[in-house]
Formats: structure tokens, sequence, C-alpha cells
């Protein structure tokens, strides 16, 4: 395959990747928005003829510990526990009682600690119990539901959804398009190693001298 065949095709998958990419935002934006006015935790993903390929379910937000005024929480810590203040260039608590500090608060649901000792409870300044995350929901396919939605694409059961390329008057997509769709999966597999390998310090192997080589054979190929 030639450079420039392979620079369309490139392309080509980028902007039907982009494609895909926006409305699946948009889409998973709508469905969130559903789930939460509707109240609803779970819902199942059913093809035309009532086959489930899918479960959404709702993640909701867990409140946490959190701090919003370190100078609150220091001036807190110097006075009860002393001993877990460190001063450096700066005076600190220290990273591990803070955490550890914020986790039983965040296990009690209280910006409160109860001394082990004398079990008297202190209110601790500079912690609120509020979200950390956002509410989301997640989507898993059941054992078949990939190659099942697979199949629906395939035959034009889902030209009904407002899907990229899909719509109620346009036809099933051609087996250029379904080829396209496989490529576009392999990439993404593909990248998704290659940017491990490189976390991994991939770039110091010995065998990466080699490489300028062999991608220009596969040029001329």
């Amino acid at each position: 395959m030639n450079m420039q065949q392979l620079a369309l095709e490139e392309a080509a998958l980028k902007t039907l990747a982009d494609t895909v990419m926006d409305r699946l935002k948009a889409v998973k934006a709508e469905m969130q928005t559903a789930l939460t006015e509707g109240g609803v935790g779970k819902v199942d993903a059913t093809l035309p003829d009532g086959t489930k390929v899918a479960v959404i379910s709702r993640t909701d937000s867990k409140p946490a510990a959190v701090l919003v005024d370190p100078e609150a929480f220091l001036a807190w810590v110097r006075a009860n526990r002393p001993t877990e203040v460190t001063t450096r260039l700066v005076t600190e608590v220290r990273p591990a009682y803070a955490t550890a500090l914020l986790a039983e608060m965040t296990a009690a649901g209280t910006a409160e600690v109860s001394d082990k000792e004398t079990g008297v409870v202190d209110s601790v300044p500079g912690v609120e119990i509020r979200a950390t995350r956002s509410t989301t929901h997640s989507v898993r396919p059941t054992k078949d539901g990939r190659d099942l939605i697979a199949e629906a694409w395939r035959t034009g059961a889902l030209g009904h959804l407002n899907l990229p390329q899909i719509t109620a008057e346009s036809s099933a997509p051609s087996p250029a398009d379904d080829e396209l769709l496989v490529r576009l999966a392999r990439l993404e597999k593909r990248d998704a190693l290659l940017s491990a390998m490189e976390a991994a310090g991939v770039d110091n192997w010995q065998g990466m001298d080699l490489v300028p080589e062999l991608l220009a054979q596969n040029e001329e190929a």
C-alpha cells in the first residue's frame, strides 16, 4: 500500500471517527439528562425485534471530604495533632495524614472527627463534604451484544436511528463501510497499544534504531 493511499485512508477514518464521536457525545448527554430527570437507574438497549444488546446504568456522584480552606485546616491540625504537621520552606499538614483524615471524614459523611481516646467529636474547619465527580452512566454490552449490533448495522435494522450515514431515507451500509469500521477499530486498538508501549519506555529499547529503516521499507513496498 503506497503512502498516498494510506494518507487518504487515514483521513477518511479520522473523519468517520470524529463524526461518530461527535454524535456519541451528543447522545450520551441526552441519555444522561433523560436518566437524571426520569429518576431511572438502569435501562436496557434492545434491537427493533426486542433482543437485548446492552444495559445502560446510571452512576450517581458520591460525596467526599474535600479540602476547601488549607489555612483553616492547617491551623486545626496544628492545634489538635501537632505531630502531623511538618515545617519546611512552608508549614503544611503531612500529606499522608491529610489523605487519611479526609478518607475518615468521607466514610463518616461529615466534616468531623472523633478522638479515639477521649471520644470527643471535633468539627474540622476548611473541609466540606461535596460531590467530587459528576453524575454519569455506563454502557455494558451483553455477551453477544456487539455482534448483534454489528449485524443490525449491516442489515439496515438501525436505519430508524440518527446514526452517522444511516437515516430512515438512506440505504444500509455497503461492504466498504463495514470494512472501514473494522479497520477503524483495529487502528484504535493499535494506537492504544503503542501509547502503552511508549509510556512503558519503549523509546529506550535498543531495537528502536531499526525503526526508521523498517518504515522506509514499508513505504517502498
